[in-house]
């Protein structure tokens, strides 16, 4: 099991992106956009999302850190534009804390299947803290 940080940003998530990784020296960063996404009969992708970041990684002292730009219709808060990310070996165990986690929370994104993992859920917990429990490849 793996712990990282995600923090999402209204627009301006290259930016900061590349800001830290020449504040902290790190190599390139890695960043998809929106407009990668795998085409989706189902999903019509607002122009204004096609060239913002859908996820970007820094590894900074060893610790992985995730980026992304929010969608206009769920801007990021500051101070609530944080997530803590799980990454589980096993998926039992990811449903298990997933189960509990959901008890008094509020569900972003159901446990389902995503392009990047066989298993997903993003929620808040009863605490206000967001949480996004993934399973290793």
């Amino acid at each position: 099991m793996s712990v990282t940080i995600y923090i999402n940003y209204n627009g301006n998530c290259r930016e900061a992106v590349e800001y830290y990784a020449m504040v902290f020296k790190t190599e390139k960063p890695v960043m998809m956009l929106f407009g990668d996404l795998p085409s989706n009969d189902s999903t019509v992708m607002p122009d204004e999302l096609q060239g913002r970041i859908l996820n970007a990684v820094l590894h900074i002292q060893g610790t992985m850190l995730m980026f992304s730009d929010v969608p206009p219709d769920r801007p990021a808060i500051i101070g609530n534009n944080t997530s803590i990310v799980i990454s589980f070996k096993d998926v039992d165990e990811l449903k298990a804390v997933y189960g509990k986690l959901e008890a008094g929370g509020t569900v972003i994104m159901a446990l389902q299947e995503t392009f990047w993992t066989k298993c997903y859920g993003y929620l808040t917990d009863k605490f206000g803290v967001n949480w996004m429990l993934t399973l290793e490849k």
